[in-house]
């Protein structure tokens, strides 16, 4: 369910951002009852001076690793989950993709499941038996 948007600058290498997208979908999966086969990313390279971000926002130095992770999914995680998913996230892609933990911010976006459509013109959450959803 949930749908994914990752922003970085350009000049990562193919493996680096199947790394960072494997990563984010590994995190979620562990962390926030995920199915595994519930994927969907949108990974956007921008040109410097077209992902403007501070590079020093509550005292954490960021730099032009720097890494937007964007997640939309339903409602109903508690605070904790959530913040397992941010720690899982953060040594996932230090270990993978070799980014610094400084380099990641993420912010999750909750609606409700009727709010999804994945085809056919049917708000799939709603109408599908909860066994179809795996």
């Amino acid at each position: 369910m949930p749908a994914v948007q990752i922003d970085l600058l350009e000049g990562r290498t193919e493996d680096q951002l199947r790394a960072i997208g494997d990563a984010v979908h590994e995190a979620m999966v562990q962390t926030l009852a995920v199915p595994e086969r519930d994927r969907f990313q949108i990974v956007t390279e921008h040109k410097p001076g077209r992902l403007d971000f501070n590079r020093s926002y509550l005292d954490i130095e960021r730099s032009d690793g720097f890494v937007l992770v964007r997640v939309t999914l339903a409602s109903g995680r508690s605070t904790e989950t959530k913040q397992a998913f941010y720690a899982r996230l953060s040594e996932l892609l230090a270990k993978r993709a070799g980014m610094r933990t400084e380099d990641l911010t993420v912010m999750l976006s909750e609606n409700e499941r009727e709010d999804w459509s994945f085809g056919n013109g049917r708000a799939s959450y709603a109408e599908l038996p909860r066994e179809a959803w795996r």
